[in-house]
């Protein structure tokens, strides 16, 4: 595949929301922590241990965005972008989504990528600064476990 094929491919499993005025709240801390991670960080791939979902419908984000999701972060990645791309998948016995709010303000979704009902967001240059990231899923509710797992490869 040409690279103008690969990035038709990427944008097609991709998918950007640009709302300013979201109900999530990226200043609230993240109920599992927050996370410093620099290129080629070890280990990789980084999991951190979660439990999904939430109360907001994720879809008030956007028509791309789905599942229900927590107000507060899950997940804060502080990353010290080097020359890697940088990826964030879910694993989980459920359906889950992603959201990923990137250093620029940027929302970003995605549902089922990672196959096997797994989402995933890779950012080809990532920028160095916060990632905020919310893992949703469709049983309604929060409490559901699952696993976000962060790589370079």
């Amino acid at each position: 595949m040409n690279r103008v094929g690969i990035l038709a491919a990427i944008l097609g499993v991709t998918c950007l929301v640009a709302l300013p005025g979201s109900a999530q709240n990226f200043n609230r801390n993240p109920a599992f922590g927050t996370h410093d991670l620099a290129a080629g960080f070890e280990p990789d791939p980084y999991r951190i241990d979660v439990r999904a979902g939430g109360s907001r419908d994720a879809s008030t984000l956007g028509s791309a965005c789905s599942g229900s999701i927590a107000d507060a972060p899950d997940v804060r990645i502080n990353y010290r972008a080097g020359d890697f791309p940088l990826s964030f998948t879910v694993r989980s016995r459920v359906d889950t989504t992603l959201v990923v709010n990137d250093p620029n303000g940027r929302w970003y979704c995605d549902d089922d990528s990672a196959g096997d009902l797994d989402p995933m967001l890779r950012f080809e240059k990532p920028l160095s600064g916060q990632y905020d990231v919310w893992i949703g899923h469709f049983d309604g509710g929060s409490g559901r476990p699952a696993q976000l797992i962060v790589t370079e490869y």
